[in-house]
């Protein structure tokens, strides 16, 4: 990999917040995100990359390769967690495994906002399509999660809602932001982009290195639940990002998916979900230790992603697609 790629990788502002909530916390500043503020930062970028990717699907014409990549995203979301859920099982029991398996098999918003972030400073733009591909891979780990625990627990008599899970899964605030927001951008095409501009794109960048200066110190504070997570597990959140993105590549050189487009799709196949996974596992495997997946998630791969993966994928993008 390029010396060069990863150090204005690690020099972006944004990832340099990261960095400080990092390090504010290793030195017991005192600096904190209100929880309000911190909400506010992830529905904006929500909002953002939502809206934008509708103005682009309504700018763009629907092509083969498009239907494609959307039939990969559903691909990839099935098949991570039932993979991951069977290596887990080597070394834990089925709940922890399930939450674990749900959490590396949906998406992390995060990842690809900071990645989206990267290519706006090589002056690179995805496909808005890859924003419904998002969209359409934070849910089914999920569900697929939750019913490799029901199927392990089937037999002794405990009480479950479907309902409440598919309402979660699908109904769940990021989700339908994201959504919601794709939606209104498709219907309102080039004049809502150009009266939602200012605000949906100027502020974009400050808005993402605010949410990762809250995501730096919440990851920091994860760190010393890592003892809980062993060695196992530590390598299984740095190696399982790699495997997916490697197969991400297989899929995008079939498919002849652009360069950009191609390193998105990776990002959306290596990242792991902290929110969305983190509220549905609490409430529907309860069971579960939150104090593996989301220290895995947060502590692990998602600095792995931003610092290393970011640039290794491009680079990968650049030499072998």
């Amino acid at each position: 990999m390029d010396p060069k790629l990863l150090l204005e990788n690690l020099l972006n502002p944004p990832v340099l917040f990261f960095f400080l909530g990092i390090l504010a916390v290793l030195l017991k500043s005192g600096l904190e995100m209100p929880d309000t503020l911190s909400k506010f930062f992830g529905m904006y970028l929500m909002f953002a990359i939502g809206f934008k990717g509708g103005f682009e699907l309504a700018e763009a014409k629907f092509t083969s390769a498009n239907f494609f990549t959307l039939i990969a995203c559903s691909g990839m979301a099935l098949l991570v967690p039932i993979y991951t859920f069977f290596i887990l099982r080597l070394k834990l029991d089925v709940h922890n495994a399930a939450a674990i398996a749900a959490t590396y098999g949906s998406v992390s918003a995060g990842t690809f906002v900071t990645a989206h972030a990267f290519l706006n400073n090589l002056h690179l733009e995805f496909d808005g399509f890859l924003v419904a591909g998002l969209a359409l891979m934070e849910s089914p780990a999920i569900i697929i999660g939750v019913a490799m625990d029901r199927i392990a627990k089937r037999n002794m008599g405990s009480e479950f809602s479907w309902k409440e899970l598919l309402r979660e899964a699908f109904l769940g605030g990021s989700i339908f932001l994201l959504v919601g927001s794709l939606i209104i951008g498709m219907l309102t095409g080039e004049s809502g982009w150009n009266a939602e501009k200012p605000f949906a794109d100027a502020l974009f960048k400050g808005m993402l290195s605010f949410f990762l200066l809250d995501m730096g110190l919440v990851a920091a504070k994860k760190l010393k639940d890592l003892r809980t997570a062993g060695p196992f597990l530590v390598t299984f959140a740095v190696l399982v990002p790699l495997i997916n993105a490697s197969i991400g590549l297989g899929f995008a050189k079939v498919i002849g998916m652009t360069p950009p487009d191609a390193f998105m799709f990776m990002i959306l196949c290596a990242s792991a979900s902290y929110i969305a996974v983190g509220a549905a596992m609490r409430t529907s495997v309860p069971e579960a230790n939150p104090s593996l997946y989301l220290p895995m998630s947060l502590a692990v791969t998602f600095p792995f992603n931003v610092i290393i993966g970011i640039p290794l994928y491009w680079f990968v993008v650049q030499h072998y697609l």
